[in-house]
């Protein structure tokens, strides 16, 4: 604390400046308490921002390796190309064969339809009365027509809510308001029927037609255009009917697929990489390296990392690294794809790829690299997870000082107002008691 003095207060007799006083002490005795908010603690939350920032982009990329570990995930996509997408097209599911076919479409499946006679319009009355409605060989329905719904939208209403197999609506066409029902069920299984009919509809007929196709060379009857199963694991989606036209159907791994899933793991691990390597690289005008620099944690992961890419794996003989499939690591660790190598990997050796990414024994890169995120990443026993929880540990401690601290400069600072406002006080009634003094002392001989 610096030097106070009261002289002039005291021969004036104005008192003195409590509050500016205290301020002055307290300020001088809180230097620890600002060197431990400025320093200490931005110190502490620098680290614990750049691990957490560091940690997200591992479960980003744990996120992306695990695409490449899934037995169902990118890595067995499979892709079916037509050579006519106008007569048929394909899709084909994870675990399809890999091959090509021909398809020949002689015709396409229809969907049963009636129409009934025209009428003046859809709220014309109609006679009341019932007919038969039946759906293939579903269960007969029996449609009732009274005073509640004797017009075309009134029996288009009711149908509807009997769900009997088909949609019924009001159509009006040159001759009039017609009475429409479709079939839910394409194919012959989905024909329409009408019996009974004593209102006086007067239903046309349009039976349902099932498609004709041949695989391969070998006939195929379906009720739907759209054909599971024939070719495992591919849908075929019938267009158009061209009986005398072949249309080539070629199954293969997809390689768009794949290399997406590939990409995007590089993508996530260079930006791991990175981050990782801001923390020790030294800045050149300040001279100083991250907030992170000294973590030894932190520097087993860059370690553990690095060492992972290198891995390699044999497939069928063959020893098969990410090198080999045109995926180069560079100088800063970071890792590069050559498109053009991968690409012809994938398409002339696509078992090559996934045997190095997965295997029966779980020891393909991408299940190993998976496995070893999961361990880096893990909220409690992770390397940078036990980083953090020690950064907010001292955290939470030095808060706790700094809030004793302050309490301490509060009490203290009560203790000064008390006493100076004592002193003040006296130096006001030095002045009157100078004169009494002196009026005394002129009365003395």
């Amino acid at each position: 604390m610096g030097s106070i003095s009261f002289a002039n207060a005291a021969s004036s007799g104005s008192g003195i400046d409590v509050q500016a006083m205290v301020d002055q002490a307290i300020q001088a005795a809180s230097g620890p308490l600002q060197l431990m908010q400025q320093q200490q603690l931005a110190q502490l939350s620098g680290q614990a921002a750049a691990l957490n920032e560091i940690e997200g982009k591992l479960t980003a990329l744990q996120t992306a390796m695990q695409a490449l570990s899934d037995p169902l995930g990118p890595l067995a996509a499979m892709a079916a190309t037509s050579s006519n997408p106008s007569i048929v097209t394909a899709t084909a599911n994870p675990g399809a064969a890999a091959g090509n076919h021909l398809v020949v479409v002689n015709a396409l499946a229809t969907t049963s339809s009636a129409y009934s006679a025209a009428f003046a319009s859809a709220t014309a009355p109609l006679n009341t009365g019932s007919f038969t409605l039946q759906v293939g060989s579903n269960a007969p329905v029996t449609v009732t027509v009274d005073s509640t719904n004797n017009t075309l939208s009134g029996l288009a209403a009711t149908i509807n809510g009997l769900n009997a197999g088909v949609t019924a609506s009001v159509v009006t066409d040159a001759a009039g308001a017609r009475l429409v029902l479709v079939s839910a069920t394409s194919g012959t299984a989905g024909t329409i029927s009408i019996s009974n009919d004593t209102v006086g509809l007067g239903f046309t007929v349009n039976p349902g037609t099932d498609a004709s196709l041949t695989v391969d060379g070998v006939p195929i009857s379906s009720s739907s255009n759209q054909i599971n199963g024939v070719i495992a694991g591919v849908t075929l989606n019938l267009q158009a009917a061209a009986p005398n036209t072949a249309v080539a159907i070629s199954v293969a791994a997809d390689t768009n697929a794949i290399t997406t899933a590939i990409e995007n793991f590089v993508s996530a691990y260079n930006a791991v990489v990175q981050d990782i390597n801001s923390q020790f690289a030294v800045d050149p005008t300040t001279h100083t390296a991250g907030v992170l620099a000294g973590d030894s944690a932190l520097r087993m992961v860059q370690e553990q990392l690095l060492n992972l890419v290198t891995t390699a794996v044999p497939v069928n003989g063959t020893t098969v690294n990410l090198e080999s499939l045109g995926i180069h690591m560079q100088d800063d660790g970071t890792l590069q794809v050559d498109s053009g190598q991968l690409n012809g990997e994938l398409t002339s050796n696509p078992g090559l790829v996934l045997g190095f990414f997965q295997n029966s024994t779980q020891t393909g890169f991408a299940q190993v690299f998976s496995n070893t995120l999961t361990a880096l990443t893990d909220v409690t026993s992770g390397p940078l997870n036990v980083d953090l929880a020690g950064i907010q540990q001292m955290e939470s401690t030095l808060n706790d000082d700094v809030a004793n601290f302050q309490a301490r400069l509060d009490l203290k600072r009560q203790q000064l107002l008390d006493e100076f406002s004592r002193v003040d006080a006296i130096l006001r009634e030095l002045p009157v008691l100078q004169q009494q003094i002196a009026q005394q002392l002129g009365t003395l001989p």
